[in-house]
């Protein structure tokens, strides 16, 4: 791709996750949203393989749904009310079909069908700016409209995406589905909590998006595309590959690991909303998802495979790591000791 084109798109996408996630009225919000599906379209798209272009198709047309959905829940609210406010959603049609516009847009369950396929379809870097930079928007979206969302079928959603996110990785080998599933996995930690504390669900997003970025950003730097590629890819760079696999420790919410953190604030006030059944559930359910994150880890530092590989081992190279993957790995895993210095901000 022209470097200047890929400039624009890049530009293009911060341009509309900050007119989505600064603007107060309907209208702007949703064209801000076009922006974003518009910009990252020809990223998805630029390998001009048949599996990037089905991965685009599918991609352009989930999104355009959504944003009509979006638009029709706001046009709607605005000819009862009389309000293209986006704080002032009040009526329930609107507020329903917008937590469905939302879902579809995050990729919750049982509206997920389209995120997996569509990271498979994609190269690492992009895939890691779907799992994060396009999450951000609907995830402010949730967050200005929480006083007025569905309680029940938000927590419904966020049960039926942690089952399912932890289900379905079970039996995936593909590092990018892997993580497609952890994100639908995540999501539904951060939906059940945004009706009682939004504030900890931005909380839980920031630390996800920094732990998601360092792991993608370690696997395009060993080209890891399978499990199979993983367990040999100690060979070349043997210290990343330890760094790895803490950070993906700390992804499934291990403690003494950074990922603990959001976790358990989720767990102690949803403890304090009297909902002791949900936090039970929900933690039984993350334990799905802990037995890929172990075999993840256990493949990224294994020395020697258990049965013999049809991959031939890497040369030991000096490929230089980005210091923004270094950053992020680190405080990936060491930022549980700042968390008074958290609760206290939130």
């Amino acid at each position: 791709m022209n470097p200047h084109a890929k400039l624009i798109l890049i530009l293009s996408l911060l341009l509309g996750t900050t007119i989505t996630i600064s603007s107060n009225h309907w209208v702007t919000m949703w064209a801000g949203l076009e922006i974003n599906t518009l910009a990252i379209i020809p990223l998805i798209s630029k390998s001009h393989h048949p599996r990037a272009i089905e991965a685009t198709i599918k991609y352009f047309l989930v999104q355009a749904m959504a944003s009509t959905l979006v638009l029709f829940s706001s046009m709607t609210n605005a000819w009862c009310t009389g309000q293209w406010d986006i704080t002032q959603l009040t009526n329930p049609p609107s507020c329903l079909l917008l937590t469905t516009a939302v879902a579809i847009k995050l990729g919750l369950a049982p509206f997920h069908f389209w995120f997996p396929e569509v990271l498979q379809g994609t190269s690492l870097i992009t895939a890691m700016l779907l799992s994060t930079v396009m999450k951000l928007p609907p995830t402010i979206i949730l967050f200005l409209t929480s006083h007025s969302l569905n309680s029940t079928l938000l927590t419904s959603l966020a049960i039926v995406s942690t089952a399912l996110g932890g289900w379905m990785g079970l039996n995936q080998t593909q590092t990018r589905k892997i993580l497609a599933f952890s994100s639908i996995s995540h999501l539904g930690w951060m939906t059940i909590i945004i009706i009682y504390n939004p504030k900890l669900t931005l909380l839980a997003f920031y630390i996800y998006v920094m732990m998601t970025t360092s792991i993608f950003l370690t696997l395009n730097t060993t080209n890891t595309l399978n499990l199979s590629m993983l367990t040999t890819s100690w060979t070349k760079t043997p210290t990343l590959n330890t760094t790895l696999m803490l950070t993906l420790l700390s992804l499934a919410g291990l403690p003494p690991l950074s990922g603990f953190l959001p976790k358990w604030l989720i767990i102690q006030e949803l403890i304090k909303q009297e909902m002791t059944t949900t936090a039970t559930v929900i933690s039984m359910l993350s334990l799905l998802g802990l037995f890929f994150y172990l075999r993840l880890a256990y493949c990224s530092t294994i020395t020697l495979p258990p049965n013999p590989s049809n991959k031939m081992k890497q040369w030991l190279f000096k490929k230089p790591t980005s210091v923004l993957a270094s950053i992020l790995t680190s405080l990936s895993i060491l930022l549980l000791p700042l968390s008074p210095m958290i609760l206290i901000a939130t």
